[in-house]
């Protein structure tokens, strides 16, 4: 239990390193621990793809996970076995299991005007932002005060997926209801200030330390911060963290069972709808791409595929038994 220990924060300490998410963090430390409890405590230098293998399969067969889960599995222990081992992994590399391609689950404008009805105050801004700027639900939640650009009309994502920053479109409908907010936020900050031993917004541990003035800035703190203060589980200090997933995810599910909506929408469908009314709407994909933050043009293409559904702008002849 010793040696797994120090393997772990020595993993740990790896991934602060390369300036990890704090969930990317949770999620390979998790892995990398079932998969040496699974083969039965050993050292992961002295296994390699027969152990591997059998794990993986293990999560496949025994457990029913789907490829995507296998295929996070998998990256944990690549990144064990590349970063912090400093092994090879031509000797025993393994292929990713092979992730479905299915067309992107669209609300048509209707049924989004039809959701976003069924919410107010913070999820309805939320889940506007999602599909008026075509954010992803965690790019919404780590907004801070200084992305919103008024002056410019712009919303800066930083930090998004793959560590890119972008620029999107900030909505007019939009603005008077987020500088409320941004007041609000503001306002809870000030009032944290006088917890003892609070240190402000959470920040990356790097930044922080380069900066160590910034976490009480006001221009740091997050648009839509938790109700309390918090032990930050990086430094132990006492932050203010973002709201968290959950309280979206929620509202959003309700609202689309409110709305009577039947498909299986989620917050990243507000995400997939801005991308595909854009492209019915005659924008260039390229810009859309650039709006979403796509690093190739082909993940952007797939929306092409749900706009127009009658491509073949044809009329059914059923249709036409009412004019006989």
């Amino acid at each position: 239990m010793v040696e797994k220990s120090k393997l772990l924060d020595l993993v740990r300490q790896t991934i602060r390193t390369k300036h990890y998410k704090y969930s990317t963090e949770k999620s390979y430390l998790d892995w990398i621990s079932r998969y040496m409890d699974f083969q039965n405590k050993r050292h992961p230098k002295n296994m390699g793809k027969k152990e591997i293998s059998e794990f993986l399969t293990f999560l496949a067969v025994e457990r029913n996970v789907s490829a995507s889960t296998q295929n996070q599995a998998l990256n944990a222990l690549t990144f064990l076995y590349r970063e912090v081992l400093k092994i090879p992994l031509d000797d025993f590399s393994i292929k990713h299991s092979k992730i479905e391609k299915k067309a992107p689950l669209v609300l048509s404008r209707n049924e989004v005007k039809k959701v976003l009805a069924e919410l107010n105050g913070e999820s309805w801004l939320m889940a506007s932002l999602l599909y008026g700027c075509g954010l992803r639900l965690i790019e919404s939640l780590e907004l801070r005060i200084k992305d919103v650009d008024f002056e410019l009309n712009e919303i800066i994502v930083r930090d998004g997926k793959d560590n890119n920053e972008r620029t999107t479109v900030f909505p007019d409908l939009l603005k008077e209801p987020l500088q409320l907010q941004i007041n609000k936020a503001k306002i809870i900050f000030k009032e944290n200030l006088s917890i003892n031993n609070f240190y402000g917004a959470s920040i990356p541990d790097t930044l922080e330390k380069k900066f160590p003035n910034i976490p009480k800035e006001i221009g740091w703190q997050y648009i839509f911060p938790a109700k309390k203060p918090g032990i930050d589980f990086r430094s132990g200090n006492i932050k203010l963290h973002h709201r968290h997933e959950s309280y979206l995810q929620k509202a959003v599910k309700a609202a689309v069972l409110k709305a009577g909506i039947t498909k299986n929408a989620s917050c990243h469908t507000f995400r997939h709808s801005f991308a595909t009314h854009l492209l019915e709407d005659g924008y260039d994909i390229r810009t859309v791409q650039k709006l979403l933050g796509h690093k190739d043009v082909r993940t952007t293409i797939r929306y092409t595929h749900v706009k127009n559904r009658n491509k073949f702008n044809v009329r059914s002849p059923l249709d036409n038994l009412d004019s006989i």
